[in-house]
């Protein structure tokens, strides 16, 4: 195994501790045991706790970003990339739920973490940056209002991050699935010139 491939691995039992027991509540040493690996082994990988919870984040903004370019690349109206964002989400929420529970859990509560070097969008702009990128090729195309972006952004993205930390939770009804057309047509609506 290269060491891009170890590194990515640390990362992915990192993400899974950090989702389940919290940045705080989660060690080195811990990660390091589900790894098989010596805590000194793994300061070779990561220079501390910190740094990889970084690392982690940047990842998975980079990872979620290359999905919405890939949505951002067709040639389809606002309304319909709206939903295809929305589907990408819920699945990701579904597939992969420690990526959302990071975010929502670490990232989002303990900002502390992520103050050197992280500030503000820093460690999230691939992720931001495409939805920049949908929101104004929406208003070039007069088929989204032209308004403040972090007005926008939050609405969207509060939108379906409440949704998907509730399902995770086990709080709404039904799959989350269902929730795709009536949210993703909120969302439109919301939106639209």
């Amino acid at each position: 195994m290269s060491k891009e491939e170890k590194k990515l691995e640390i990362m992915k039992t990192a993400l899974n501790l950090f989702a389940k027991q919290g940045f705080y509540n989660t060690t080195i040493s811990d990660i390091a045991k589900e790894m098989g690996m010596s805590v000194g082994n793994m300061y070779n990988y990561f220079p501390s706790k910190e740094s990889l919870a970084k690392e982690l984040l940047i990842y998975t903004s980079k990872k979620f970003g290359e999905e919405i370019r890939k949505i951002n690349e067709i040639e389809i109206p606002s309304k319909e990339k709206i939903k295809k964002i929305v589907e990408l989400y819920f699945k990701m929420a579904k597939s992969e739920p420690e990526l959302v529970d990071y975010f929502m859990r670490v990232y989002l509560s303990n900002k502390e973490i992520f103050n050197n070097g992280c500030e503000g969008m820093l460690c999230v702009s691939a992720f931001v940056t495409e939805i920049m990128i949908f929101f104004e090729e929406g208003v070039r195309r007069k088929e989204l209002k032209n308004q403040d972006f972090f007005a926008a952004f939050g609405l969207f993205m509060g939108y379906i991050g409440g949704l998907a930390f509730l399902f995770r939770e086990g709080i709404l009804g039904k799959d989350l699935d269902e929730y795709i057309e009536p949210v993703s047509e909120n969302i439109y609506n919301a939106l639209k010139a």
